[in-house]
């Protein structure tokens, strides 16, 4: 049921265009996918995030655990019936929200013990409770269940961290019971090149169907992280997808691919659109600016989505400012629909052979800098 096939290779590169076929659709890569935490994309309907253009959607396995309950979720026919989604969706294993809970948890061979952020009370996330959940959320791909590292741990913290994660990878197979739901495993190691290194050899020989990329952007500064994914990206079978977690700003997208990225989530394009900020292709736009109360444009006169072809900077201003939900709403629109258009945009030029120059031109009309690609990794 599920198959990845690559399409076209940059040849300066690690960028790719490919197919990923899964139950629910087949999936056309570089993607980037809108993060729809407790099974809804904040102030969207599932057929407006349709109208995006988004191909898939993440939801949230430790959220919707604790509400409404997978077992809930389960009676009405899974995630796809119960929020309405008939396209692919992925569900990650509610690993990074167990460990962001701080003194809320604690960590053995076993599991993690945590207290809900909610009402306090506790419970146990282990690899055989977490395939359990997302087979019962019924999520085309999940994820195994990991640590999420703080990138600022010592050495031997995260050392063993990670080798435990790795363990944990493998009762996560074992415990697998679902042939429609492609399980990713996640390579996790913080900053530390020999570990990443030996994550990502064991995960690759664990024979998942795909491959996450955890640990990053979580603090430290993102030349560290696209040196830390060329020390990855390699050592992955190049014939599986790989996927780039909580990640999603356009000059991340773009850096990414260039890396030999393949997915990609972010809870930024919703979460800065209810902030009053619009992704754009000159880069950040805070409407919220005076300059734009009188201003009858489009949010980006480059965008062809719902928003930007019928309201104007004044208007959505005028919106965010009196704390109109329909600002939010078409904020959020425009993020979604400018971030799966930059990647089927770079899918095309990928597809034609000049994603080198897109890339260069991207970035310096947003306002960022190329970040140079290790020499050794650019020609492996």
């Amino acid at each position: 049921m599920f198959e990845f096939e690559i399409v076209k290779k940059c040849k300066v590169t690690g960028a790719r265009a490919g197919v990923l076929h899964t139950p629910h659709g087949d999936i056309k890569t570089p993607v980037y996918m809108p993060v729809g935490t407790r099974a809804s994309v904040k102030a969207l309907t599932p057929e407006q995030v349709d109208r995006t253009g988004a191909q898939i959607l993440l939801a949230n396995t430790y959220h919707l655990y604790l509400r409404p309950g997978e077992n809930l979720i389960k009676q009405a026919g899974g995630l796809h019936s119960f929020m309405h989604w008939n396209k692919p969706i992925l569900t990650d294993s509610g690993g990074f929200q167990v460990f962001s809970l701080g003194d809320l948890r604690k960590i053995t061979e076993e599991g993690v013990w945590f207290r809900s952020h909610i009402d306090g009370s506790t419970h146990l996330f282990t690899p055989e409770k977490v395939m359990q959940i997302e087979k019962d959320l019924g999520a085309d791909i999940i994820m195994a269940f990991d640590e999420c590292a703080a990138h600022d741990k010592p050495y031997e913290y995260v050392k063993a961290s990670m080798e435990r994660t790795m363990r944990w990878a493998e009762r996560c197979i074992q415990a697998k019971t679902r042939e429609d739901q492609a399980l990713f495993g996640i390579v996790q190691g913080g900053m530390f090149a020999d570990l990443r290194r030996q994550s990502a050899k064991a995960i690759n020989e664990m024979g998942f169907p795909g491959h996450a990329i955890g640990g990053l952007s979580v603090g430290e500064e993102k030349k560290v992280m696209y040196e830390m994914l060329e020390i990855t990206t390699p050592l992955l079978d190049e014939h599986k997808p790989r996927y780039l977690m909580g990640v999603g700003s356009p000059d991340c997208l773009i850096e990414g691919t260039a890396r030999g990225v393949d997915m990609f989530d972010c809870v930024l394009q919703s979460r800065t659109a209810r902030m009053g900020t619009a992704l754009t292709s000159r880069g950040k736009m805070n409407i919220r600016n005076a300059k734009y109360a009188a201003d009858f444009s489009p949010i980006d006169p480059k965008c062809d989505c719902y928003a930007c072809r019928n309201f104007t900077r004044a208007y959505v201003r005028h919106l965010v400012s009196v704390g109109e939900i329909l600002g939010a709403t078409l904020l959020t629109i425009h993020n979604i629909h400018f971030s799966v258009s930059l990647m089927e945009q770079m899918r095309e030029a990928i597809l034609q052979g000049d994603y080198p120059a897109f890339r260069k031109e991207k970035m310096e009309q947003m306002g960022y800098g190329c970040i140079d690609i290790g020499h050794d990794y650019a020609l492996s």
